[in-house]
């Protein structure tokens, strides 16, 4: 495992913290690589009944290390290689069969909204903020998110979020049907845990079966992932998003 990620089994759940608060959590290469083998291995363990997502107290995920990301975005061919492991994670989060906790301190950008869609059970603290800002740098969304999205927060709000690139504080995520429950800030962690525990105390088979009838089959949602990602691979390439990262790693320089 990646030294930013850290994946530890408590009872009857896996835990994968994201730790890298120096670049608040961005996702490198290796951290999709670790999130997603800690997610297919627990798939036929029976011994773990569910899974927390979390990125400890203060911030969840800025989403992509762009640099990072860009630094191996293209292969030789002009394809996009950096995606394949995001994809990769979003693959196992598709198939996944284990309910899935996510406890959100603080942002949440990008992926790192788009995967609460596919959570069971999403904690979020008063300072938590969500936003996809792919609209901002000529991209379209990923993770199947144009699917899920306004399947479960409706059009008009999905279109505000994706399209328009609008924030959302924690309570208007409540609202909108995303976030389960809102805590103090420091405590969706501890929160995540005593959730897990009810749902690990609850017969397995049934909630497995349960939770398959409540969500998309697989096939849609990989079928959404691999259209998006084509999509996003395209518009990498595009005078639009070439002259909006330019823009972004100007004003960082700044």
């Amino acid at each position: 495992m990646t030294g930013h990620l850290i994946v530890s089994d408590e009872d009857a759940t896996r835990v994968i913290k994201l730790r890298r608060p120096e670049k608040k959590n961005a996702f490198t290469q290796d951290m999709y690589r670790g999130m997603s083998d800690a997610i297919d291995k627990a798939q036929n363990n029976p011994d773990i009944r569910c899974i927390i997502i979390t990125g400890g107290s203060g911030v969840f995920t800025a989403g992509n290390d762009l640099e990072d990301f860009l630094k191996e975005s293209t292969s030789d061919a002009g394809a996009p290689r950096g995606a394949s492991n995001a994809v990769k994670l979003l693959y196992s989060l598709a198939h996944n069969v284990k309910p899935i906790i996510a406890a959100v301190d603080g942002v949440a950008i990008g992926i790192g909204t788009t995967m609460l869609f596919h959570c069971d059970y999403v904690l979020a603290s008063t300072t938590a903020t969500f936003s996809t800002p792919f609209i901002n740098l000529g991209l379209v969304p990923e993770g199947a998110s144009s699917l899920l999205m306004p399947r479960t927060m409706g059009y008009q709000r999905a279109f505000s979020m994706l399209v328009m690139g609008r924030k959302f504080s924690a309570d208007e995520a409540r609202e909108a049907g995303f976030v389960n429950a809102v805590v103090a800030p420091g405590h969706t962690e501890a929160e995540a845990r005593k959730v897990a525990r009810e749902i690990c105390h609850l017969p397995a088979e049934a909630v497995a079966i349960t939770r398959k009838l409540l969500r998309p089959p697989p096939e849609d949602m990989t079928r959404r992932i691999d259209q998006e990602g084509h999509l996003f691979g395209e518009r990498l390439r595009s005078k639009e998003a070439v002259t909006a990262f330019k823009a972004f790693f100007e004003r960082k320089k700044g």
